[in-house]
């Protein structure tokens, strides 16, 4: 059965028979079909409109990052969409599930390049060059169809960011559209007996395996310490397959306690991870572009085919991270494999790495606290700064999902407006976002945001005066040459107060700690300023690019 609605009805229509429930955006010319369509679905749909078209993107991918479902957002076309390609291109780096619904010049105009409103040469291409998949819907009948299959490109396989346009006149048009179902994901390959037959054959001598998790995994925390328990193989992660196995695990590991057992490890794991850690920080990059090679003998289980030959492994598995893990235990079970005996080595690699790391300071005494302070389910948003940095392996993680991050695009300013992305995912749990003064500037804005939906956002910002890297990098590598690198400051509890948010001061992880808890207590925005000396953290870098040891 048909009916006759524009455009943007129609694709709001559709985007909720998928089960979304909140929507982020910035209102504008091309897109008010839509957000009149959002206003006539108010009753089962939030929309949130930013005071950033860049933040609307970052909170879509922080509600897909904190929940695994699709995060969506419409902006206006052009300058808009362009403003947003921050977050859609981490997005892709983290293969985060984000729809970006926008519009596009009257279809009279399309391809004319008349300088009509917002006109790009040719956005949809732009869009294909960033993005797992974007089309055109030409008009509303076809919208049912063309959102399903958004849905099912955003999360079929290797998950990422899709875009669907639509023309100015055609979202305001009316047209008779039939209804569709929620697409159906298709399941994903079956391992390959083959290739699990020969992962155990290098598992059978393995006296001190290691399994490494990444962000395609996050799903599949049960299978995978499952299979590490029967294994008896510590579990680690760089960033995004954090918690995935609680580090309050006997074999969950921060990456620097994991690097102290990777001179005796003989096979490697790689379930949903590009094994950036072990093949470009740990061991020499250039060695290990195309092919891993022994030791340690690597078997990876991925659900893309063509990480097989970015890093080809000893075996591959093409499989999602639970199937393929479910299916490798249960190979091992009958093979009869017992679990190495290396609960000794492994609690003493988390006890010296633990030592080591201590040096870390101040950073490591903040991320104390706040680990101290956090539920255990509660979400940590690192950002580009030197205790982000320090968090990468100084911050224990208790669950999947909770620590969210950029992976590699590492982009400055992400954080705050992804925190309010997860914040509003999850309104009940506890949502820190740490930034650096010069990251938490590229967002400060959305602290309106945050206040004008209630968004109960702790943001913590690290306040050196500096963007902080690169000054170090200026002081050593360049001889003292200083220059884009310090940063004159507003007053920070003035601005919150300006946003009506409540703001607090301090210079000391114990006089955090009160203020923290008081924060979280209150779920509402808060800010609170950390006040950091200048040039006096110590380098987190020596953790996450260690000295190979010397010959």
């Amino acid at each position: 059965m048909s009916e006759s609605v524009s455009g943007g009805q129609a694709i709001i229509d559709a985007v909720v028979r998928n089960g979304v429930d909140t929507v982020f955006g910035l209102p504008g010319a091309q897109i008010y079909p839509l957000f009149d369509a959002l206003h006539g679905h108010a009753d089962t749909v939030r929309t949130i409109s930013c005071r950033h078209e860049q933040a609307a993107g970052y909170m879509a991918m922080g509600y897909a990052k904190a929940t695994g479902r699709p995060g969506v957002y419409a902006v206006v076309p052009g300058p808009g969409v362009l403003n947003t390609t921050a977050a859609l291109c981490t997005a892709w780096g983290c293969n985060t599930p984000v729809l970006c619904l926008t519009g596009q010049v009257p279809s009279a105009f399309l391809g004319r390049g008349r300088g009509h409103l917002h006109e790009l040469p040719d956005q949809l291409a732009t869009l294909k060059s960033l993005l797992k998949w974007a089309e055109r819907i030409d008009r509303a009948a076809n919208a049912p169809r063309q959102v399903n299959e958004a849905f099912a490109a955003m999360q079929s396989g290797r998950p990422g960011p899709v875009a669907l346009e639509m023309c100015w006149d055609v979202m305001a048009q009316p047209d008779e559209v039939g209804a569709l179902d929620a697409v159906a994901l298709p399941s994903g390959p079956e391992p390959d007996p083959e290739a699990i037959a020969a992962a155990v054959g290098l598992l059978k001598g393995a006296k001190a395996p290691m399994i490494m998790v990444g962000g395609g995994a996050q799903h599949a925390a049960a299978a995978v310490q499952a299979l590490a328990e029967r294994l008896g193989a510590p579990v680690t992660s760089f960033r995004s397959g954090r918690g995935i196995v609680s580090e309050a695990h006997p074999l969950g590991l921060s990456s620097a306690a994991a690097h102290e057992l990777w001179p005796e490890t003989d096979v490697l794991i790689g379930i949903g991870s590009r094994l950036e850690l072990q093949y470009m920080r740990w061991s020499s990059m250039m060695a290990y572009v195309g092919r891993a090679e022994a030791p340690p003998h690597l078997i990876r289980i991925d659900i893309d085919p063509a990480e097989m030959d970015r890093l080809q492994p000893h075996v591959g598995i093409v499989a999602d991270a639970g199937d393929g893990a479910a299916a490798l235990l249960a190979a091992v079970e009958r093979a009869g494999l017992t679990p190495a005996a290396n609960a000794e080595r492994i609690e003493t690699a988390r006890q010296t790495a633990r030592g080591k790391i201590e040096a870390i300071q101040p950073q490591m005494a903040y991320l104390d606290v706040i680990r101290a302070v956090l539920p255990a389910d509660g979400f940590f948003v690192e950002e580009l700064c030197q205790a982000g940095f320090a968090s990468y392996y100084g911050f224990p993680v208790y669950q999947p999902r909770t620590y969210v991050t950029p992976g590699f695009q590492g982009t400055l300013g992400f954080g705050y407006p992804t925190a309010l992305g997860v914040k509003a995912a999850h309104p009940d749990r506890a949502v820190v976002s740490i930034n650096g003064d010069g990251g938490f500037m590229f967002g400060v804005q959305e602290l309106a945001t945050a206040a004008q939906y209630n968004l109960g956002v702790v943001a913590l910002v690290f306040n050196n005066s500096a963007f902080g890297n690169v000054r170090r990098d200026q002081r050593t590598a360049f001889q003292g040459r200083i220059i884009g690198s310090g940063l004159q400051n507003p007053d920070f509890l003035k601005l919150a107060e300006a946003y009506g948010v409540a703001g607090y001061r301090v210079a000391s992880p114990e006089a955090l700690r009160p203020v923290l808890e008081k924060a979280l207590a209150a779920n509402a925005p808060a800010l609170i300023e950390i006040e950091i000396a200048p040039d006096s953290e110590a380098s987190p870098w020596p953790y996450i690019h260690p000295q190979p040891p010397v010959a």
